[in-house]
């Protein structure tokens, strides 16, 4: 049941010159493809992205600091042939950082070939998928480890998966396949880095239920269709738990830390969202079974939009949806019985400026979550972006309580090419 974790292309720690060294290889083996294409058959844009955090709290740790400076960049070539039934895509990411050495890391978020014969496709490759309607959480999303690197908080960035996919398209619904190869582990800060857990995260002490640790070969199948103004999805997974279960354990140092336990799990879902003019109904739910118990998780609400406020071009759009966990205070999911409430405005105009506020708020607890992010462009080749997460009255018996202290606001500027 132990295993040694993922030494390749993770969001753990890699030295900077194999990082380098890596970044390298990437961007050479796309400009090879480029030069061996035709223009009208490859595509190659990128982008490079630094970006800071200020941290508005003294941190619980002497290591972290009340700041960060960090850059990003992503290249995604596509590469199309046999009339575009047949391509490639290669999307390599990478991040350095300047406090948190597992943030120096890399990944391969796509490099997958895709073949469309009729109304059947086939992928096969690093490829991301995601699942889900509602707006706080997304609970039936399982397919793609998530990179707690990038997106600490709201926790929407994923890791590439290594995967086999199958799709059909047919009168009845569209019917999609995955085998699923290897498993990610889940990416850590660091003990400089922050947001971060009061007690560090050790993956080299990872554990898992299976025998097998990361070559357990996981499946998923999902069936989604249009009813009119309805949108479903139904699925079912089989294979490792994306999220790890944490224990305390004593690091090869002696030192207190907490080590990531995978275990097996079943999952059954339903994804539905209903549109009915200005109003959005969403729903996401599902059953599972792991470590011999069964639970069940849910999050629902709606969204109303105002189209064209004080005669403008704005938009502004009311969301309230609410997320209930049968384990309670248990769970490893902070969204065990929490309420959403949140604004988002759209400008509507040439520089696609967006703005969403929110607060999550814990009803068996009573901690409060804040939630902004506004976005800009800025001219044809920049994005502006900024977020902010802050909390308030967080106890002890809360599941957020161990990053409550890690208040922060958080700028980048993107740089398209």
């Amino acid at each position: 049941m132990t295993g040694t974790g993922d030494m390749g292309m993770t969001g753990r720690a890699l030295p900077l010159r194999r990082w380098l060294a890596t970044a390298g290889c990437c961007l050479a083996a796309s400009m090879a493809a480029l030069n061996a294409a035709h223009a009208d058959d490859f595509t190659l844009r990128g982008s490079i992205e630094p970006e800071i955090r200020a941290f508005t709290q003294a941190a619980s740790s002497p290591r972290q600091t009340d700041s960060d400076l960090s850059i990003a960049g992503e290249i995604t070539g596509k590469y199309f042939w046999d009339s575009g039934n047949q391509s490639l895509v290669f999307t390599p990411f990478g991040r350095l950082d300047q406090r948190d050495s597992r943030r120096n890391h890399w990944d391969l978020r796509e490099a997958r070939y895709a073949r469309v014969m009729g109304d059947w496709e086939f992928r096969a490759g690093f490829d991301k998928v995601f699942w889900g309607v509602t707006e706080a959480v997304h609970l039936v999303d399982v397919v793609n480890q998530t990179d707690l690197l990038e997106d600490p908080i709201k926790q929407e960035a994923r890791l590439g998966q290594p995967m086999v996919r199958l799709r059909t398209t047919q009168s009845f619904g569209t019917l999609d396949a995955f085998i699923l190869p290897w498993f990610r582990e889940r990416t850590f800060a660091g003990p400089n880095g922050r947001p971060a857990l009061d007690i560090p995260v050790d993956p080299s002490l990872t554990r898992y239920e299976s025998s097998r640790q990361q070559r357990h070969v996981d499946g998923a199948i999902r069936y989604s269709n249009h009813f009119g103004d309805i949108d479903l999805g139904l699925a079912y997974f089989q294979g490792t738990n994306r999220e790890p279960i944490l224990t305390p354990a004593l690091s090869k140092d002696g030192d207190l830390v907490l080590a990531p336990f995978y275990a097996q799990m079943k999952q059954a879902s339903l994804d539905v969202q209903a549109t009915k003019g200005a109003w959005l109904y969403k729903f996401e739910g599902y059953w599972r079974r792991e470590l011999g118990r069964e639970y069940e998780a849910a999050t629902g609400g709606i969204e109303y939009t105002f189209y064209g406020i004080l005669g403008t071009d704005n938009d502004l759009g009311l969301v309230a949806e609410y997320a209930l966990d049968s384990r309670g205070m248990t769970a490893r999911n902070p969204y065990q019985n929490d309420g959403f409430l949140a604004l988002r405005w759209t400008a509507n105009d040439a520089a696609s400026t967006s703005f969403l506020g929110g607060a999550v708020m814990d009803a068996s607890t009573g901690a409060l979550g804040l939630r902004f992010k506004g976005e800009r462009r800025l001219g044809d080749d920049y994005r502006l972006s900024l977020e902010a997460y802050f909390f308030g009255n967080v106890p002890r018996s809360d599941p957020v309580y161990s990053v409550a202290d890690d208040d922060y606001v958080q700028l980048r500027i993107a740089r398209y090419f």
